[in-house]
């Protein structure tokens, strides 16, 4: 019993010093200003961080969080029906329908879903 538990920890010794051994060997030699920097959404990290960020970008993306948000207030909507009796099960989806459909309109009336 002595002989494989002493068998067993230096097998795991060898393969430890096996893992720490690879990434010296395996250091790549040929570095350059295209594999130190970090990819980071196709911007280039050396360069002035405080460029111009395209607002309606940023608007846009607020408006898919928003409305990512109240479609995830309406998908249980058929689930709890169950719980609720007809009235306030039917207020309730009329209300999220129409608060989700306003802010569609809001925003189409607006023109911030015009790609500029």
């Amino acid at each position: 019993m002595v002989l494989i538990t002493t068998f067993i920890i230096l097998i795991n010794i060898i393969v430890i010093l096996i893992m720490l051994l690879i990434p010296i060997v395996n250091i790549h030699k040929d570095l350059n200003r295209e594999k130190n920097s970090p990819f980071e959404c196709g911007f280039d990290p050396f360069s002035n961080s405080r460029l111009s960020f395209s607002i309606h970008f940023f608007c846009i993306s607020l408006m898919f969080l928003i409305f990512d948000i109240e479609i995830t207030l309406i998908l249980p909507i058929p689930l709890i029906k169950s719980f609720l009796n007809m009235n306030s099960w039917l207020m309730f989806s009329l209300f999220m329908m129409t608060l989700l459909l306003s802010g569609l309109f809001l925003e189409w009336k607006e023109g911030s879903m015009e790609w500029k």
